[in-house]
């Protein structure tokens, strides 16, 4: 498996990326906080503000099902793959070369 350069990806990825990805529609905003449901699969929110993204901080938070993180975390949660997966399938899904890290050099 190649390297891959996860803060360069979540550098390039922002979290408005990745919402407009997942069709989420948020219920209010207040600066650059949005609350809506969760868009992340078997999530059993019956609230339509279970779910805050702060978009300046680019982290969110759902109340009902406890995830949380960053881009890269919320499309891994809301598609069911691990980070690497979930790497790779956003670089293909936003058609972005996957930033690879440097070998570390022997000593």
């Amino acid at each position: 498996m190649p390297g891959i350069d996860y803060h360069e990806l979540r550098q390039q990825i922002t979290m408005c990326e990745v919402l407009d990805l997942l069709g989420f529609q948020p219920t209010s905003r207040r600066g650059p906080q949005l609350r809506g449901p969760c868009p992340i699969s078997g999530c059993r929110s019956t609230s339509d503000r279970s779910f805050s993204v702060h978009l300046a901080r680019q982290i969110y938070q759902c109340f009902a099902c406890r995830s949380h993180g960053n881009a890269l975390d919320l499309w891994a949660a809301s598609r069911g793959l691990d980070i690497y997966q979930a790497a790779m399938d956003l670089c293909h899904v936003t058609k972005r070369g996957i930033p690879s890290r440097a070998p570390l050099r022997n000593r």
